[in-house]
């Protein structure tokens, strides 16, 4: 496959760059259980699927290796989709995100700030929710991994979108989805600090 990742000087990042920038991210690391969270299918042409793959392929051997999706509320990907996002990752370590059950708590993001950061629009608290395993003490690393490009609902996709609305429940997930829907799409699309980003941060 073709390299989609890129440098920061604009030129598309070759195997062997990232190949590098993914062993020093692991390099001097003792582990005993990681956890990747790639997005699912949906974004077949991020490149996170052979990212994820490698380092699946460079902690193998050192470490147990979960792999969950950031599926939101997507379907959980079949054995035949695993195969080809994921090339070489047996399915047996490919988890699916339950965004409707296997979910936990963490805090609450106050009405009075969405009301700020909304500008009036909406004046609701926010349940913050994620998958119980990010909480899972007994992961040493936990890695996102995904695509930062123009987005609908949060305006750049990634970081912590990645996490609190791919591995999230579904009020956070609604939520977020109705306050970018009501701020406007065409006034959040393709910027950094949205609404919806300034919520998920």
């Amino acid at each position: 496959m073709e390299g989609f990742a890129w440098e920061g000087n604009g030129r598309p990042m070759t195997d062997a760059a990232l190949d590098a920038a993914l062993r020093q991210a692991v390099e001097g690391r003792t582990l005993r259980k990681a956890l990747l969270l790639p997005p699912d299918m949906t974004r077949l042409h991020s490149y996170a699927g052979v990212i994820a793959s490698k380092l699946y392929a460079m902690l193998k051997d050192r470490c147990h290796v979960d792999v969950m999706p950031a599926l939101g509320t997507h379907d959980a990907m079949s054995r035949e989709e695993c195969a080809h996002f994921f090339p070489g990752i047996p399915y047996e370590a490919i988890l699916p995100h339950r965004w409707r059950t296997d979910i936990v708590r963490i805090g609450t993001v106050p009405a009075d700030f969405v009301k700020e950061v909304s500008e009036g629009l909406i004046d609701y608290a926010i349940d913050v929710e994620v998958n119980e395993r990010i909480m899972d003490p007994t992961y040493d690393w936990i890695v996102s991994i995904g695509q930062v490009v123009p987005h609908e609902v949060v305006g750049m996709a990634n970081y912590s979108k990645n996490v609190f609305v791919g591995c999230g429940g579904k009020t956070i997930i609604n939520r977020t989805h109705f306050l970018g829907a009501v701020y406007g799409m065409e006034r959040l699309m393709g910027k950094d600090h949205s609404p919806v980003r300034k919520v998920l941060d």
